[in-house]
């Protein structure tokens, strides 16, 4: 059954990719030139990846702690990384920010070229240029009123706890004196396994946004102390069992 139902999801996503494009590609026509920030593009690249999720019955998401985001405010979000559909449940927050993202996904057919357009940034792994030009365009990309989000983790945990961080989320925080929100996901891994492509069951999938490190604390703390800090948060929040009416 699990089999019958990947691949039926598989086939609706692909499809959903050659319908969604297209709208995608007349919104960036019609606003480049005046929105600067591609908002509304992002917008409908929210709506576009959260139709696989409204779709999906084998999933209950919730989402918490949103208020805690000003819609005004600019920030780095730092998000664990447990499976794929990871990014469909962020881009269901509707909030507005740009993806830090491995360069290979630019590539994929219009899921990728939606990418490009939205100007997310992309960075090869391992390449000391690709990651001090990832952290250029992220500082002028912060620095013209976008948030970023990026998964510290650099790929998906094997077994959905959290793994060891990498620096370059914190000390882009400290060069362009951001602040921090940490995001943790947990339910994914166990609905998408990070190294398959078989959604497995019904699972209920949570978001929670922590509170944002303020930037006073950002400033007056080291990158990798900082880094050290986060993760323990994170890793705390994830270790908590939900509530019985969440």
């Amino acid at each position: 059954m699990d089999y019958l139902r990947s691949t039926l999801i598989w086939v609706f996503y692909i499809l959903m990719l050659v319908v969604f494009y297209p709208p995608a590609l007349i919104i960036w026509l019609l606003t480049v030139l005046f929105d600067r920030r591609l908002w509304l593009l992002h917008k409908y690249s929210c709506f576009w990846a959260s139709t696989y999720t409204w779709f999906n019955p084998y999933w209950r998401i919730s989402i918490e702690g949103k208020e805690k985001i000003d819609a005004r405010g600019v920030y780095i979000f730092v998000s664990n990384h447990q499976s794929l559909v990871d990014i469909l449940v962020i881009y269901r927050t509707f909030i507005h920010f740009k993806w830090i993202s491995k360069a290979e996904l630019f590539r994929v057919p219009f899921a990728g070229w939606n990418m490009w357009a939205n100007r997310y940034i992309p960075i090869k792994r391992g390449e000391k240029t690709s990651i001090i030009k990832m952290m250029e365009d992220a500082e002028r990309t912060i620095q013209a009123g976008s948030s970023v989000m990026i998964f510290p983790e650099g790929t998906r945990s094997e077994d959905t706890r959290i793994i060891n961080f990498k620096e370059g989320a914190f000390k882009l925080a400290k060069q362009s004196e951001t602040s921090i929100i940490p995001v943790v996901l947990d339910g994914t891994g166990d609905a998408l396994p990070p190294r398959g492509f078989v959604f497995k069951g019904k699972h209920a999938i949570r978001l929670r946004f922590l509170d944002p490190i303020p930037l006073e604390e950002i400033l007056s703390t080291d990158s990798k102390n900082l880094m050290i800090k986060t993760r323990e948060l994170m890793i705390d929040e994830l270790n908590k069992k939900p509530a019985a009416n969440s």
